[in-house]
């Protein structure tokens, strides 16, 4: 949740041509819909229009060429483990004949959180005639996006860390993003908090947080929370910890919840927090997964012990997740940068899962950047084993919200850490696409 500070609107327009376009509310999504059609058209004619990019095998043979990027050795967030968990899944599902006996070919890319770096990624796919760009991480949409639209390559399971990422007609989000993870954040905790602050990045994307925190918590008859700036690359937070402790441990009578949301950096804070609290009345944390994962929570003790986490998907002790963690235990045994309870990775796993439901519902045809784009905007329903509802993303299964013209996913789960394990403090999943439809996001 990162980016250089500038005014804008919370959800910038889409950039397909030159001249901005105004930011389009459902129903009006069926524009959008539209819109990459007029792309499908344009990239199925010769004339002013180019190579089709992403034909099976570019070069004559029957792979299929994706790709995968994130930022991977930077200062702020970084997301190793999907360009990893991509190659293993392409090990195992080469090892398993292919999809529909093509090998699958996956290409890897570093972002490095830079928007000329994700540009340069989306051109490199474009020039490698990939099918799509799948389970990926970056927050520079407006540099990878335009690149992508251009060449018709469709953007599958991005990690929704951008809003332009619920815009444009050539993403496939399979999940709710920071948008729905603040809304149900602000969910679980109306009723369990007493004063509220985020502490959140100084940036164009921590700007996002509050507006949508705060109609989850007011959703549930909840005050507004108190929104705290920091430096996204800080290296020590003692003096914000303080401030937030001194704000939510005014009332003695009431609680208060101090939400860390500052991705990488939530450990360092966490780290000062600890040695501020002792000082405080009694407090608890909350967070979003990707902030806060299990892998954070084993190596800082009793750190979040009782704390409060809005997730994606099931807590990563699930069952469900036992096909992805066989995989990694087969094809990437040793490789520290997948963890299998990390969001991104776990992201990764349910867009290559759309993927080869996607190259399979095609049989024995062409599989090109158009054809998934065609099959899913057709209204292929995507079984993820329960990690998602069935994912589809056909006209009628966009939700009204406004600016989020992409969003078919808008169910998260409820988590609290105890005896040091993230574990389902609610179950099943919860839906807060009423929340998502109502607030007002510019």
């Amino acid at each position: 949740m990162t980016g250089r500070r500038r005014t804008r609107s919370f959800l910038p327009a889409l950039h397909l041509r030159p001249h901005p376009r105004p930011r389009l509310r459902l129903p009006a999504a069926r524009a959008r819909v539209l819109s990459a059609g007029a792309l499908a058209v344009c990239l199925s004619t010769a004339v002013g229009c180019g190579v089709v990019p992403g034909v099976t095998g570019g070069s004559g043979d029957d792979t299929i060429t994706v790709m995968t990027w994130a930022p991977e050795k930077t200062r702020t967030t970084n997301k190793p483990g999907m360009p990893a968990l991509a190659k293993a899944y392409a090990r195992w599902v080469n090892s398993q004949g292919g999809i529909n006996g093509r090998k699958l070919k996956v290409l890897t890319c570093n972002d490095h959180n830079d928007t000329v770096a994700a540009a340069s990624c989306a051109r490199r796919a474009a020039a490698e005639n990939v099918v799509a760009v799948v389970g990926s991480y970056s927050q520079h949409a407006r540099s990878f996006l335009a690149p992508l639209e251009a060449a018709g390559i469709p953007y599958l399971g991005g990690y929704g860390v951008t809003d332009d990422e619920f815009t444009s007609p050539l993403s496939y989000p399979v999940n709710g993003g920071q948008p729905s993870l603040l809304v149900g954040l602000g969910q679980q905790l109306a009723n369990s908090c007493g004063p509220v602050t985020l502490v959140r990045p100084d940036t164009i994307a921590g700007d996002e947080l509050p507006v949508l925190l705060d109609s989850g918590l007011t959703s549930g008859g909840h005050k507004a929370s108190v929104d705290q700036r920091a430096a996204e690359d800080a290296t020590e937070f003692s003096g914000h910890a303080q401030q937030a402790l001194q704000r939510v441990t005014k009332d003695p009578q009431e609680e208060g919840c101090v939400i860390p949301a500052l991705g990488d950096r939530t450990d360092t804070f966490m780290d000062s927090f600890r040695r501020t609290r002792e000082d405080y009345p009694a407090v608890r944390t909350a967070s979003v997964l990707g902030s806060i994962d299990q892998s954070m929570i084993d190596a800082t003790g009793n750190m979040y012990e009782g704390s409060y986490v809005t997730g994606w998907y099931p807590a990563s002790s699930d069952k469900r997740w036992s096909r992805m963690r066989e995989v990694i235990q087969k094809e990437a045994f040793g490789d520290n940068r997948i963890d299998a309870s990390d969001p991104g990775v776990q992201t990764t796993w349910i867009a290559y899962t759309v993927l080869k439901q996607a190259v399979e519902s095609l049989g024995d045809g062409d599989v090109t950047a158009r054809s998934i784009r065609r099959t899913l905007d057709d209204g292929l329903k995507v079984d993820t084993g329960g990690l998602t509802p069935t994912l589809n993303w056909s006209f009628q299964d966009l939700i009204a919200a406004s600016g989020f013209a992409r969003l078919v996913n808008t169910d998260v789960t409820f988590q609290v850490v105890r005896k040091g394990k993230l574990v389902t403090e609610r179950k099943g999943f919860v839906d807060v696409s009423e929340v998502l439809e109502t607030t007002q996001t510019s």
